[in-house]
Order: structure tokens, then sequence, then C-alpha cells
């Protein structure tokens, strides 16, 4: 079962107080991934279509460069970005992490940091790429250059802070070249995420006071997030590497088990996918690698791992993956044409492939796919192994966006790499 840490709901405001079928409560995104990291969220209520213009837009404001997605706590919003160049062409070299109103986008407080980009590839954008966390009263972010911040999320007060760098002598880059990515994840008291180097490919850090609880691992940094899923009762951290895919004791970052997964460049990015009543772990990377699925089991602390099927049909670039069944359901491509796929996790056969949408991150709610594509395209679809059917499809963006979207109740909040906005999916 994949780890969730849900937090219930008490909330006021109208756009804010994310509401279920009867007032039920649902709820909050407050990490990336969303309640249980798997792009997947209880929400209902969702409307079956749209007009040709798209869903209701609630509200839309200028934000900035940047890949990191937004995150919600009640009435207030969480996430990074780049300020814009004015005028001219050079980028800023700081970066913010913010706090909005969730009712109206405003600012609530922002605290601005060092964001250079000497020596790192700014192809892939500007970043930030990495998303904050939310945990009780504190705020987690990790910066492109390798920072790890904890803030007073009320006020944005700093409570603490790491350079990885200077005090861990974690490398500024991974071998892609590019800022850092990892979205870092809470376990009990601590704070996990990617450091790299040697013996500290992973780190966990005390929530509370910033000291470090543990650093472990050999293998190669990624621009992946890890996550947490209960294997036969054991809890472990599961990382996609850059020429691995491991699973960690989250309590010490002792090494569990590990399993080749090679893709150019390092280029481990999306997030696996685990099927606690089949034992299957399902990974996918682009850069001339594939889709793996390995069968795990669990007994007196020794995991064992068998690789069931590799292939290179599916190739998830960095986008979201969903698991419904048997069938994982993502966007595949790289440099080429991206197609939206469903394969058999069990066999890796393709049910089906399709050319609806170009490059895409994927949520699931209420028996409904919701659809971002990198050219701002949003749709409402249905997905099973017989096939896609489009329920609704409107822009809402006008630039790239990379970003997957966050869904809390009916109100959807996306951004792009100029622009963030909320948007009401309910029924009218």
């Amino acid at each position: 079962m994949t780890y969730r840490g849900l937090t219930v709901l008490a909330l006021g405001a109208a756009v804010a107080c994310a509401q279920g079928v009867g007032g039920a409560a649902v709820p909050d995104w407050t990490q990336f991934g969303g309640p249980t990291r798997d792009f997947m969220v209880a929400s209902t209520g969702l409307a079956s279509s749209w007009p040709a213009s798209g869903p209701r837009r609630l509200w839309s404001r200028a934000l900035g460069d940047g890949h990191s997605s937004i995150i919600v706590d009640g009435a207030r919003l969480f996430t990074m970005y780049r300020p814009l160049p004015a005028g001219g062409a050079t980028p800023h070299e700081e970066e913010v992490v913010v706090a909005l109103d969730a009712g109206s986008g405003k600012t609530l407080w922002e605290s601005r940091h060092d964001g250079s980009l000497r020596g790192l590839d700014i192809s892939r954008g500007l970043g930030p790429y990495s998303t904050p966390i939310i945990v009780g009263d504190r705020l987690f972010a990790a910066t492109t250059r390798r920072e790890l911040l904890a803030f007073d999320k009320a006020s944005g007060k700093r409570l603490w802070g790491h350079d990885l760098k200077t005090e861990f002598g974690a490398p500024l880059e991974d071998s892609y070249h590019g800022g850092y990515s990892c979205s870092p994840i809470a376990y009990k008291n601590t704070i996990i995420l990617m450091m790299g180097g040697k013996d500290q490919a992973m780190a966990a850090f005390d929530q509370a006071t910033g000291a470090l609880a543990w650093k472990a691992g050999n293998f190669a940094a990624a621009p992946s997030s890890p996550t947490l899923v209960d294997i036969d009762g054991q809890q472990q951290l599961i990382v996609l590497a850059g020429d691995s895919v491991n699973g960690l004791d989250p309590d010490s970052g002792r090494i569990l088990w590990s399993h080749p997964h090679v893709t150019d460049f390092g280029l481990g990015v999306s997030i696996p996918v685990w099927s606690a009543s089949a034992h299957l772990l399902f990974l996918s990377s682009a850069y001339n690698s594939g889709s793996r699925v390995l069968e795990l089991h669990q007994q007196g602390g020794k995991t064992t791992v068998t690789e069931r099927w590799f292939s290179r049909r599916m190739r998830v670039h960095f986008g979201s993956i969903i698991r419904l069944g048997d069938h994982v359901y993502a966007s595949s491509g790289d440099f080429g044409p991206s197609f939206l796929m469903a394969v058999d996790m069990k066999t890796g056969d393709v049910a089906w492939q399709d050319r609806s949408f170009s490059k895409s991150q994927l949520l699931y709610a209420d028996g409904k796919f919701i659809i971002l594509d990198e050219d701002g395209q949003l749709g409402l679809a249905s997905m099973s192994p017989a096939g896609l059917t489009v329920l609704a499809k409107a822009p809402v963006l006008q630039n790239i966006s990379w970003t997957p979207p966050t869904l809390v109740g009916t109100t959807l909040y996306a951004r792009d790499r100029r622009t963030a906005m909320a948007l009401d999916l309910g029924t009218r």
C-alpha cells in the first residue's frame, strides 16, 4: 500500500474549502504528487464536460519561471519561482518561495534566495524545479542550488537551512548538469531527499531542528523524487536513481535492495508506481531506457527482487504515472512524438496509444483523468484498457507547462513558466 500521510481539512474560505459530495472534507495537496504522492485524489463532483472556452477561471496571475508545482494547505497555496526579467533576457539571480491566497492568488509572503545559474544547464528551463512540502506548521523547500530550507508556513520566517554543497560536499549538479529537482518527502519526524555524493545519495533531516538524521547510498543522483510504499508490512523508501532503482529503510537509510535501471545522462525522473495486491513495482524512464516491472516480497527484513519484464515501448520522460487495476497510464516519449499509453503492468503488453495530446501530466479523480499537456491544453478524459475517450479539451496556458496541476475539491491549480491560475472543474 502506498504511504499515505493524509491531513484532514477544516476550511473556511469558499475556494479554499474543498468540499466533496454532501460537504464531506477532502484532503489538501501538501506535497508533490498529492495526498498519497501518486497523483490520485478523492475529489468528487467534477463536471463531465466543459464549454469550448474551457472550465471557469477563478483567477489568474503572473508568477515567474520554474516547474515547481503548487501545493495547497487550507486557504493557502505554496510554490517556488524565478522572477521574470524586466525588459531583458538576463535571468534573475534569485529564486522565490512564495505563499499565495487560495481564493485570489495574491501573494501573502515571499522568501528570496540565491538563484545563481552559474555552472548549470538551463536548456530545460531556469528552475526552480523542486516542489515544497508542508508538514504541520512547517514548510520545507529545496532550491535549485541544493539548499534545504525550513519555514514557518504562516509567516514565512526561516527556521533553519542547509547548503548541501558546502556543508556535506554534495555536487552542485547531477550528471545531466541541471539544477536540483528532487521534491522532499516526510517520514515520521524527518524530511528525506536526494543529496548526492559518496555514501550520501539520500539524506534525512530532523524536521524541527534540521539536524542530520542519516545519510546513505552510493547510487547515482538523478532528478527524481522518492516515494514510500508498504511491502509486506515494511515501510520502504523507493528511489529511482540515474542507474538503478533502490529500496531503503526510511528510519536509517540502510539499502534494502537495488536493481539496475540505466538511463542516458542519469535522467531517471518519474516516481515509480506500486501495486500492493500484485507485489509489483512499475518504473519508467526516457533517454534510451524504457519501462520495467519488479516483483518485490519482504520477509524478516530481507527483500527479494524479481524482474518480470522490460520494454522500450513506454518511456515516461518526466510525467506522472497513474495505476488503475493492472494497467498503468502515462505520457510516453522524449525527443520525438509523445503518446498517451496504457500498459498491462503484469505483462508489459501495450493496450493502446493515442496522440490526442502532446507530452502530458496526468491526475486522476472522480473516475476521470485530468490531462495538462506541455502546450497548455487541458483535457478531461476516461481511460481504460479498451481505449481513451476525450470528454473535454481547451487551451488554458500560453507557455510551456511541464508542471503537474493540483486538484483540491473541484478547484484545479495550474501553472506554466509565466502564469499561475485556478480553474473550477465542478458541475454548474
